[in-house]
């Protein structure tokens, strides 16, 4: 069960208070030193005293109104951020910036709307702690990081190369206001976990900015079993939000986790996190193409977590993405903890075509609760003979699932009617024959020449978002498109 809007409203004024707090109380860069900062707005410089971590002193170069705080090292390498901040900032690439505490960009009512730029090439470490830092978009801000293929934009963790792992510090989070169907019975907007704040709205094409180019690595915190931060959390975030190119690596809870909404995404590579890869729920109705879902062995959960409403399994909007071209990889290894491919539950429709779901440590797919069958059948409950369209697995490769394919539990067992009466599924129990899909060093999810995945059909799915290709899965035969901007590293 999620926590209550009180609890949350709760949770999100201390984390605000304390990050707040933080970010007149700062570290110095020197382990155990904390600096005292005194004076008003503006921009006027105070210095701080104790060390800076090899490059000097930190000063105070920027005051916000809503008493957020920048500071930046002796040597003009680094900048510390912390706090609230209702006027725009950039992260010039010429810095190392270090999210010292929360930040929080906007408000939770939309009434203003500064914009976050990350230059391509900047780095931005996170720290961790209770609570730990993270970076907050709040509903009418935007965050604009668009980078590039040979200068990424990298969220990663403040350790040193060789002792960073998940959960080094939280994530991110971007709040819109899109519809979501979590609203509370006296019309609240829902608070998100972490103490992240309010989102949703009205606007299904609302725009919370751009991420291209755009790495997080090393984050996710669990406050509780249900309150946790994701790598990257879409919540109620628009369709006018361009997500192209992003890796998730790492995470210690979800890598991405979109909570209704409606925002589009391309090029997604999420790798070795620890719970589920992807992850929707409360109405997300997005649409992805070319994705890569890699589970690593030891800790992973599902592949893809879907749900429509866990206290309302028939809420509206109801969850329904459309996802083609995906490519969902486990470690083939009986021990492993990387449960499901695709488990879809709680009244989620969804149409997913054109992908590949191999090696899970159970199974490939496994469809739960009356809600989620009735809307695959439009005589559901009773025959499931005729297809709705609302629920479809069309055209995808299931291969070496270590328990089988299908999960039919007692209560529910048309997993395997639904998959084997879609489209062009009868002859797609094959090996998809991937060049490394599962090396978690050097990995490379090209099918190899000859593979069925580019010898047979590709289905359209009838919409504009998608782009037209001739294979099934993330990759073709010849073009990776995660080389030179992605990472593999465990550490």
């Amino acid at each position: 069960m999620k926590p209550s809007f009180l609890t949350r409203a709760l949770g999100a004024a201390s984390l605000l208070g304390l990050a707040l707090g933080v970010a007149g109380c700062r570290d110095s860069g020197s382990d155990g030193d904390l600096i005292v900062i005194t004076g008003g707005g503006g921009t006027s410089p105070v210095t701080s005293t104790g060390g800076g971590g090899g490059g000097g002193a930190f000063t105070l170069i920027k005051s916000d109104p809503a008493g957020g705080t920048i500071l930046q090292n002796a040597a003009g390498t680094q900048r510390k951020i912390a706090g609230a901040f209702d006027e725009s900032v950039t992260f010039e690439s010429t810095y190392t910036w270090i999210l010292d505490a929360p930040v929080f960009f906007g408000k939770d009512d939309a009434s203003v709307s500064p914009t976050l730029t990350i230059q391509p090439g900047t780095t931005i470490l996170g720290r961790g702690g209770t609570p730990p830092s993270m970076l907050v978009i709040r509903r009418g801000a935007k965050i604009m990081a668009d980078g590039t293929a040979s200068q990424p934009i990298v969220f990663t963790s403040a350790q040193p190369v060789g002792s960073r792992a998940a959960g080094d510090w939280g994530g991110l989070i971007i709040n819109g206001q899109a519809p979501v169907n979590s609203i509370g019975a006296g019309g609240e907007l829902p608070f998100g976990e972490g103490g992240s704040g309010r989102y949703g709205g009205t606007n299904p094409a609302d725009s919370s900015g751009t991420l291209r180019y755009v790495r997080v690595e090393f984050g996710g915190h669990v406050f509780t079993s249900d309150d946790e931060l994701n790598g990257i959390a879409f919540q109620g975030v628009g369709s006018g939000t361009v997500v192209d190119f992003v890796q998730v690596h790492k995470n210690a809870d979800d890598g991405v986790e979109f909570f209704g909404g409606a925002v589009n995404v391309r090029h997604l590579l999420i790798t070795g996190c620890l719970d589920d890869s992807l992850d929707w729920t409360s109405g997300w109705t997005g649409r992805a193409q070319f994705v890569v879902l890699q589970q690593w062995a030891g800790g992973a959960d599902n592949g893809v977590e879907a749900d429509n409403l866990e206290a309302n399994n028939d809420a509206t909007p109801r969850s329904h993405p459309k996802i083609s071209n995906m490519t969902i990889v486990g470690p083939s290894d009986a021990g492993a903890l990387s449960d499901i491919g695709l488990q879809l539950r709680r009244g989620t429709a969804a149409n997913i075509l054109n992908s590949i779901v191999l090696g899970m440590n159970e199974y490939a797919l496994d469809i739960d609760d009356p809600a989620t069958f009735n809307n695959a059948y439009t005589d559901a409950p009773g025959s499931y003979t005729v297809l709705s369209g609302e629920l479809t697995l069309e055209n995808t490769i299931l291969f070496d699932n270590q328990l089988g394919n299908f999960r039919d539990d007692a209560g529910d067992p048309q997993t395997d009617t639904v998959f084997n009466t879609q489209q062009a599924n009868a002859n797609l129990l094959v090996d998809p024959q991937l060049t490394r899909a599962q090396d978690v060093a050097d990995p490379d999810f090209r099918p190899q020449a000859g593979s069925p995945a580019l010898t047979g059909t590709w289905i359209d799915p009838a919409d504009a978002f998608f782009l037209p290709v001739s294979y099934v899965g993330a990759m073709d035969g010849t073009t990776d498109w995660s080389d030179g901007w992605t990472t593999a590293a465990a550490q």
